[in-house]
């Protein structure tokens, strides 16, 4: 049997910069409360004009190298989930590559939005296990999405936000690491969720400009409805492919469309309250980043220990989905909280 693979190192950036309701409301035309009301989202992080998805990514990347105590040549994959790449071309992952040093790395992006992390963890287990080598691999999830926002529109402005967050991959114990990863797509619901212009399909034009379609574009109800239907699937098809019930789960750290959408779900199928890990009114919805970034927090706060049922759900554009179920095995170095808690 091949050996196991787990997450050995955990690191999360989110910018400094902290835009609530208040501040964002206006422009949407509704009030904070309305925001507060509608997504349970408090406030969120913005990256500064100069600060690109790479620069968020490639700090989790070294925060969670850190927590591995490995350094960077000695990761032999780089696999970033984003869907607001620095440039078109090349991939962002390459850009982290250079600003980490992970000279021996293989690097590239992974597109499938907010499920990029699991889809790269996917790419990444399957990476180190059949190259049977005791190496590493560095899967990050990052997103600057309020460089693609229109401020008027209130479905996306007030529930997107920035950060990122890293793992890096290695050898675990036996019976720990990760027991199964599922992944799922269905193109006929692209539109459901996407910016619009920027690729070969509308390039970038004056008229692209004037109608906002480099900004993000989504049905609200239609990914909700979507969200809604896959949760209870997604949460039983793992626990039954490694024979274990729902109840058996010790954390659930789901990808965060909005707080009060994940508590609905978690309560629904029968999670009890605090066992599903959200973030969200913090951050708001960080898309690729939100996993590794609630992963990062919970493990820094002791919600997570060793031994325990770990699933890690997402739903993501495209439309995409999946998991992952870990057997924990704690990093090798506790990684250091998301928040600077002394701000609240």
């Amino acid at each position: 049997m091949p050996n196991p693979i787990g997450i050995v190192g955990l690191g999360a950036c989110v910018p400094e910069t902290v835009r609530t309701n208040a501040e964002v409301a206006p422009a949407a035309g509704v009030t904070a409360e309305w925001v507060e009301e509608r997504t349970g989202v408090l406030e969120r992080r913005v990256a500064e004009e100069d600060q690109g998805t790479s620069d968020l990514a490639a700090e989790a990347a070294r925060r969670a190298m850190s927590s591995a105590g490995i350094a960077a040549d000695q990761i032999e994959l780089l696999v970033l989930g984003t869907s607001t790449p620095d440039e078109l071309g090349p991939s962002t992952a390459c850009r982290v590559q250079a600003l980490i040093g992970a000279d021996e790395a293989v690097a590239f992006d992974v597109a499938a939005a907010c499920s990029g992390f699991v889809f790269g963890t996917r790419i990444a287990h399957d990476w180190l296990s059949r190259r049977g080598t005791r190496g590493h691999a560095l899967v990050i999830g990052a997103e600057t999405y309020t460089k693609f926002l229109d401020p008027a529109d209130r479905g996306t402005a007030t529930l997107f936000g920035d950060g990122a967050g890293a793992a890096v991959l290695g050898p675990a114990p036996p019976e720990r690491g990760i027991l199964h990863v599922a992944l799922g797509s269905d193109g006929s619901q692209a539109d459901q969720v996407l910016i619009p212009a920027g690729g070969s399909r509308i390039p970038a034009s004056s008229r692209s400009l004037t109608e906002r379609e480099h900004t993000i574009s989504m049905d609200g109800r239609a990914v909700r409805e979507f969200i809604t239907d896959m949760f209870p699937r997604v949460l039983a098809e793992a626990c039954t492919a490694v024979g274990i019930r729902i109840a058996d789960l010790d954390a659930v750290v789901p990808h965060q469309p909005n707080p009060l959408l994940l508590r609905t779900l978690s309560e629904r199928n029968g999670l009890p309250e605090g066992k599903t890990v959200i973030i969200g009114e913090r951050l708001g919805n960080v898309g690729a980043a939100s996993i590794p970034v609630a992963l990062t927090h919970a493990v820094a706060h002791g919600r997570v220990s060793d031994g325990d049922h770990v699933l890690l759900p997402t739903f993501g554009a495209g439309l995409t989905w999946g998991s992952c179920l870990l057997r924990w095995s704690p990093t090798t170095h506790t990684p250091a909280s998301v928040f600077d808690e002394t701000q609240r």
